[in-house]
């Protein structure tokens, strides 16, 4: 017996939110297990055993006192700072490693502070929007911070230039929330050493985990650096979603659930696309699915 409209539609969105729910266990699992060094949390200590010569995948900062290994962001910034040139082969190895395997489906899976602006987004207040107004412009600030703030890694400083970590000294929402409020909690020192860097900061935190409950993950979409990165290698990861254009019937249900607006021809190639997989599952016709680096049939 056929199925009704209405029946395909239910069927389809439950498939979603199976998705939904699959991504947002890994999501807690994965944090729990790159944050699991409970004592930091207890003791406001930073954990330096050896796994922080490791880096995890996602956005998680070095100084939440529940890391077990380093931030990859982080990591680039130390030894792009070190004294002289110095190329940063190790690196530029982990990001082709994962970029080149995983692309943007690290946001989308395994990072904690998209998991936190996930979290966020759920919460029903406002209307939603995927995207800022100027979309277009805004999405380039992520290439931006990358270069200036991350890849410089110098700022001009009382007339000269200094090298810093400025990406992480002066901007990284998640380095305030799961590192600097964690620490200060728990350690009076710190507390009374606070300035107004660290307001500025607290600032910037506030308005994007705001603008999140709105606008769905606002610091991926035009801030992460990492982001950047992932995305250079979308195109060309192990991990596809591939769109079968002689299949597709253009109902344009996977933009529809697609939470950055990607249409079927974009999905598979877009540097904004984490791979978060609801396009899959509300594609009525199976048009879209995950595969290798196959031949893409884009228009």
């Amino acid at each position: 017996m056929a199925e009704s409209h209405h029946d395909l539609s239910g069927m389809y969105r439950n498939r979603v939110n199976a998705m939904n729910k699959l991504r947002l266990t890994i999501q807690i699992v994965y944090t729990i297990l790159t944050n699991g060094y409970a004592y930091g949390f207890l003791a406001g200590k930073i954990y330096r055993g050896r796994l922080k010569y490791a880096c995890v995948p996602g956005l998680n900062c070095y100084s939440c006192p529940g890391a077990i290994a380093s931030c990859p962001i982080g990591a680039l910034q130390a030894l792009l700072n070190q004294q002289g040139f110095h190329i940063p082969f190790a690196a530029l190895g982990f990001f082709f490693l994962f970029g080149s395997i995983l692309g943007r489906t690290v946001c989308g899976w395994l990072c904690p502070f998209g998991l936190v602006q996930d979290l966020l987004h759920k919460i029903p207040f406002l209307q939603k929007r995927k995207k800022l107004p100027f979309h277009q412009i805004f999405k380039h600030g992520k290439y931006i911070v990358l270069l200036f703030l991350v890849c410089t890694g110098s700022l001009f400083l009382f007339g000269g230039l200094a090298k810093i970590p400025a990406f992480c000294k002066y901007l990284c929402p998640s380095g305030t929330l799961l590192g600097a409020l964690p620490l200060l909690l728990t350690n009076r020192l710190l507390r009374s050493q606070i300035g107004g860097l660290f307001f500025w900061k607290l600032g910037v935190l506030l308005i994007l985990l705001l603008l999140s409950i709105k606008v769905y993950r606002p610091f991926c979409q035009y801030l992460c650096p990492l982001g950047a990165v992932y995305g250079l290698f979308n195109r060309f990861s192990l991990i596809q979603i591939r769109w079968e254009k002689e299949r597709c019937i253009s109902c344009q249900a996977c933009q529809k659930v697609c939470p950055v607006d990607l249409p079927a021809d974009r999905i598979s190639h877009s540097p904004e696309c984490i791979r978060c997989g609801r396009c899959i599952e509300a594609c009525p016709v199976k048009c879209l699915h995950i595969s290798g680096p196959a031949r893409q049939n884009h228009r």
